[in-house]
């Protein structure tokens, strides 16, 4: 059975769910001081997980919303074939209505990223990409942006829920792209903001305190649409990493530099 088809019947699936339940939100709960679940978020995992497992009971699953969560520790013993999956990346901005949110589903074989899919709900837009075939919308092939500099350059990232509570938060380096940039958007959705550079709509983005559901399917996309995926010492990324630097490729040096600089 196709991996791309099931994921996206998947990621179709769950998208009505999260429409259905976006204007009535309810039984919202704490899992942190500022980390949000909802009762959407369980139904569309239950959706794609049932949808996943019925094609391929042999494949292991990992999602937010799971109580087993001990491979993270683990990520250099991934054998064989491992689902990463988040149901609602962006769960705040659907808690509050706001229609930045999107489904993440990634398949990695033997620790290699080699499908990743992220849905937008809300606009009905489904890249995918396929490891050595390239990133999609619908049918036609999509590339990173061609920004060379990163004084012209429109970048995004985020902050971790600890923001409050550790001086490692990202606000020195959101202030130090911030005077260097066109300008820095927060998206409030990791998912988002890597597939919105592989469409060439951002030409960059940063963030640490990262979870693997956050960001696995959108390293995939950024990678086969010709972009640069790293961590902030320039190191291979991969979703088990807690930061990461996306880009065109072009603007990527200048945003290691800026990193560095602290």
């Amino acid at each position: 059975m196709d991996e791309i088809a099931v994921a996206r019947r998947a990621a179709e699936e769950a998208g009505a769910i999260l429409r259905e339940k976006l204007d009535h939100v309810r039984n919202i709960e704490f899992k942190g001081e500022r980390d949000l679940v909802t009762e959407a978020d369980r139904l569309s995992q239950e959706r794609i997980i049932s949808i996943i497992s019925e094609a391929f009971p042999g494949d292991r699953i990992l999602c937010e919303e799971s109580p087993d969560k001990s491979i993270i520790g683990n990520p250099g013993r991934i054998e064989g074939r491992l689902w990463i999956i988040d149901p609602l990346d962006g769960t705040t901005n659907f808690a509050h209505g706001l229609r930045l949110f999107a489904i993440s589903i990634a398949l990695m074989q033997d620790g290699e990223l080699v499908m990743g899919l992220v849905s937008d709900p809300n606009s009905r837009e489904m890249v995918i990409a396929k490891k050595g075939k390239g990133t999609y919308l619908g049918e036609t092939r999509i590339r990173t942006s061609k920004t060379e500099s990163l004084d012209k350059s429109l970048l995004a990232t985020g902050f971790p829920y600890h923001i409050t509570k550790s001086k490692d938060n990202n606000i020195n380096h959101f202030i130090n792209f911030t005077f260097k940039t066109q300008a820095v958007r927060r998206l409030g959705s990791a998912a988002l903001a890597l597939t919105y550079v592989a469409l060439g709509r951002l030409d960059g983005y940063w963030e640490i305190g990262l979870s693997p559901w956050d960001i696995a399917a959108g390293i995939l996309l950024v990678r086969e649409a010709g972009g640069t995926v790293s961590d902030f010492s320039g190191g291979v990324s991969d979703p088990f990493k807690r930061q990461i630097v996306a880009s065109n490729g072009l603007i990527h040096p200048a945003m290691l530099d800026t990193l560095r600089a602290g």
